[in-house]
């Protein structure tokens, strides 16, 4: 039988997180479980007996999980070295919200006693796949789990933008930017700048205007074969390109950015299964006093 490997993925800037990175690491070496880390957090993490792999390694590949201790930044960093290689990805919250996260801290010896048992089902979470051109010729290519977001570059100037849904146009906007968010996304970028919350099972598209300075404004839900499209209008002012808040493309005049459904979703394991609304009302604390529930 092969050895069973896992990935560590940690926000080393938290205390809280190396020491659970160690807590989790002794836990799974215990059970015979190969413990990898990348080589730029080697150093912080310092786990005895733990394979170090460099980002040009293709760092997931071969693992069997991708053990994520952070917040939904650390998360979606480790979606970049998970995707490729396929290997789902599961989250314990040591940010804010974490509402990518699977468990709490408290919960981390349990969470992996789930992974050794292998008692774990795995979510296919959409992507989003993102070109830009220019002229005609394709001068970006990226994807995004969470959101691609074209934005102005400079605080004190609006961009305008244009946008188009199938080959269409849509509306014509001057404003802060737009969010072009996946369902997983729905809950991130897209739902501070008023978009809607879309449960993470519905394949759906959704186009978010920021501050935008126009009569229709409103956030816009399309199906997963929609392709949405931005083209920054020419003497608007500096436009930028963020995908996942993480990876930034500056953005010459007239350029035109797509957005499809991504080709390569990524994968999320889930150990503690809770209904799409249990997790919005633990993750925002809504207010649910009073409710009775069905009747017998």
């Amino acid at each position: 039988m092969s050895e069973r490997t896992m990935l560590l993925v940690v926000h080393t800037g938290r205390a809280q997180a190396l020491q659970a990175a160690k807590e989790a690491a002794h836990q799974l070496r215990t059970a015979g479980v190969a413990v990898r880390v990348l080589a730029s957090e080697d150093g912080t993490l310092a786990i005895p007996q733990s394979q170090t792999v460099g980002a040009a390694d293709d760092p997931a590949e071969g693992a069997e999980l991708v053990l994520v201790l952070g917040g939904d930044g650390t998360l979606l960093r480790a979606a970049e070295v998970a995707r490729p290689a396929a290997v789902p990805v599961v989250g314990i919250n040591l940010g804010h919200i974490g509402f990518l996260a699977e468990a709490e801290p408290d919960r981390l010896e349990a969470t992996i006693e789930h992974v050794l048992r292998r008692d774990y089902t795995v979510e296919e979470r959409m992507t989003l796949d993102v070109t830009v051109t220019s002229a005609g010729a394709e001068i970006y290519s990226g994807w995004a789990l969470n959101e691609a977001s074209v934005e102005k570059a400079a605080r004190e100037r609006m961009i305008e933008l244009i946008a188009e849904v199938d080959g269409r146009p849509l509306s014509r906007w001057g404003c802060d930017g737009l969010v072009l968010a996946t369902p997983t996304g729905s809950t991130a970028y897209a739902f501070s700048a008023g978009g809607p919350i879309v449960a993470p099972e519905v394949a759906a598209l959704l186009l978010v205007p920021i501050s935008a300075h126009a009569v229709f404004a409103r956030p816009l839900v399309v199906g997963p074969d929609s392709v949405i499209a931005v083209e920054v209008l020419p003497g608007a002012g500096g436009a930028v390109l963020f995908c996942d808040g993480r990876r930034t493309y500056p953005l010459p005049p007239s350029a035109r950015v797509e957005a499809r459904k991504g080709r390569q979703p990524v994968l999320l394991a889930r150990v503690h299964p809770a209904p799409f609304s249990e997790r919005l009302v633990a993750k925002f604390d809504l207010p649910v006093d009073g409710w009775r529930g069905r009747h017998p």
